[in-house]
């Protein structure tokens, strides 16, 4: 009796507010929170607004073949790869050293022509044709793979400068033409990112420390004590002059 007399924590509904079909989990359907569904930038992830147009791939500034106009870098890309390669990808990622990447490159590209050469000159000799097949096979299929990873590098390069697909996609210009990539890639940085490029600064000298001798203290003083006596006799003429 004392349960039925308690208020109930439950509101009663009447026939006219009571559902008629209700369906499980309609009432878990999921709520459309337009701030939640904004597009964002796949750089750093802020909100674009509604209207935002993302701008258009520009070509680059320099042709894949135009290796000749840096002599420097041709002759680094053409002897050193690695080193040209371990380069434009620190210019790409300020927290990665260029000596890692150099060594990978390397050790995969260096090391597989190596090899490669290798076993052509021996081949028949001190290697039979069918292990010079395998091997030769093997490393095509390695370097199929290291223009993927060296075709990664440009393509970063291509979305952080919004470049076009230039002759074509990222990780075919490395399998065709690695050499005249690396080149192309080091000339795009180096006039984007150059190296003689110095922030103008303002420098402010401050004034001269200026210092009163024993004479000039004295004489400072004298005149202090004359010019009461001064003001007295004439009053002080003020004269005002436009600026």
């Amino acid at each position: 009796m004392a349960e039925a007399g308690t208020n109930s924590r439950y509101v009663k509904l009447t026939k006219e507010q009571a559902p008629l079909e209700i369906k499980p989990g309609e009432l878990n359907q999921p709520i459309d929170v337009p701030q939640l569904t904004v597009r964002k930038c796949n750089e750093c992830g802020q909100p674009l607004p509604e209207d935002f147009e993302p701008a258009a791939d520009e070509p680059w500034s320099t042709g894949i073949f135009g290796c000749a106009e840096d002599s420097e870098s041709c002759w680094t890309g053409l002897f050193c790869p690695c080193v040209l390669f371990g380069r434009n990808v620190e210019r790409m990622r300020d927290d990665t050293p260029w000596t890692t990447p150099c060594l990978c490159h390397a050790a995969c590209i260096e090391g597989g022509i190596a090899l490669a050469a290798v076993t052509a000159f021996s081949h028949g000799v001190i290697v039979d044709p069918n292990t010079s097949f395998l091997i030769c096979e093997g490393l095509l299929f390695a370097w199929w793979m290291c223009g993927i990873y060296t075709g990664l590098a440009r393509q970063s390069l291509q979305k952080k400068y919004h470049l076009k697909n230039a002759p074509c996609d990222p990780c075919m210009v490395h399998c065709c033409m690695h050499w005249c990539a690396l080149c192309q890639e080091h000339r795009e940085m180096k006039g984007r990112l150059s190296d003689n490029f110095v922030m103008p600064m303002t420098i402010v000298n401050p004034p001269p420390v200026q210092e009163m001798s024993a004479a000039e203290t004295s004489t400072a003083e004298n005149h202090d004590h004359a010019a009461p006596s001064s003001s007295d006799k004439s009053p002080a003429q003020l004269e005002m002059q436009v600026l």
